[in-house]
């Protein structure tokens, strides 16, 4: 369900157990090239702040337990106005991990506006998303 007057990189809400999370395209927040929906397409639901976001993803691969010992500050090769939401990258045994601040992808207004077109009563909730 979209949510009217939102950002350009919220593309709606859905109902995720009873809850009204709001749906965020990755892509369009981190003012990357659009890409193509495909069957790959994955809502990924994380915690910003206290409340529950849903990412939208080109694809997901496996999900991963990082140890906190093969992370490392973010490097000078990450840089730009994406870098802000950088934690850091993980060296793992065959490949780099780049990590995200997901309580750094909203600013405070922003997370503000998200959330309140959320706690709406009046707003019409439906499973999907597009």
């Amino acid at each position: 369900t979209r949510v009217p007057g939102a950002s350009a990189f919220v593309e709606g809400v859905t109902n995720l157990r009873g809850k009204v999370v709001p749906v965020l395209d990755l892509r369009k927040r981190l003012v990357l090239p659009a890409g193509e929906e495909s069957k790959e397409t994955r809502i990924v639901v994380v915690e910003v702040g206290n409340e529950y976001v849903g990412l939208i993803v080109d694809r997901v691969s496996e999900v991963l337990r990082i140890p906190y010992t093969v992370i490392e500050p973010p490097s000078s090769i990450v840089n730009g106005p994406d870098a802000d939401y950088v934690l850091g990258i993980a060296k793992l045994e065959t490949e780099l991990v780049i990590l995200l601040d997901t309580d750094k992808l909203l600013s405070t207004d922003e997370e503000q506006a998200v959330f309140a077109g959320t706690n709406d009563t009046e707003l019409e909730v439906s499973g999907a998303v597009r």
